[in-house]
């Protein structure tokens, strides 16, 4: 971390000249222009200072501003196949289960399906992408197509399954994660 520049940029922002923020702290201005050069180190006791001065905290002022990744790309996602219902799951957004939603990109082969799942909170959105689908909730079956979307409350027993012989390519959010 640039210290002295990031001193700098708060003195700045506060509209101070490197005068006024030495007067307020009781330093030389000699002392802020090397502070801020990253020529000279402060004391901790003299950064407190410092910082008052500023309107900050130290733990503020040395808390990194981590970026949200907001767009996504094929090596952020992480997959599994499960061979055995013929289909493929992919996590399109990492590390979604932290989050409200969990979106996945569900691959299904030629008769490929989900595991059945139980009841449970929550809602489900999907849409798909290619082929065509059959989604079981309880005892009824729903068919969907490229370019229908389907929503519901998971409150019975569900599952998909491909509704054509290529199988199927689906976005299907839940909210909470329970993928």
């Amino acid at each position: 971390m640039n210290i002295g520049n990031k001193l700098r940029q708060l003195r700045i922002a506060k509209d101070l000249t490197q005068e006024e923020l030495a007067d307020r702290a009781e330093l030389s201005k000699s002392f802020i222009s090397q502070l801020e050069r990253d020529l000279t180190s402060p004391s901790i006791s003299t950064l407190v200072d410092i910082l008052q001065c500023l309107g900050t905290t130290i733990s503020a002022f040395f808390q990194e501003d981590t970026k949200e990744q907001v767009v996504f790309r094929d090596e952020d996602y992480f997959e599994k196949e499960e061979t055995q219902l013929n289909n493929k799951t992919e996590w399109i957004i990492p590390n979604a289960q932290k989050n409200m939603m969990e979106p996945i990109r569900l691959t299904l082969g030629p008769g490929g399906s989900t595991y059945r799942d139980i009841p449970h909170e929550g809602e489900e959105f999907g849409y798909v992408l290619k082929g065509s689908i059959r989604l079981h909730i309880g005892n009824d079956v729903h068919l969907a197509k490229k370019g229908e979307a389907f929503y519901f409350i998971p409150n019975r027993e569900h599952y998909i399954e491909a509704g054509s012989p290529s199988g199927a390519v689906i976005i299907w959010v839940s909210t909470p994660p329970s993928f």
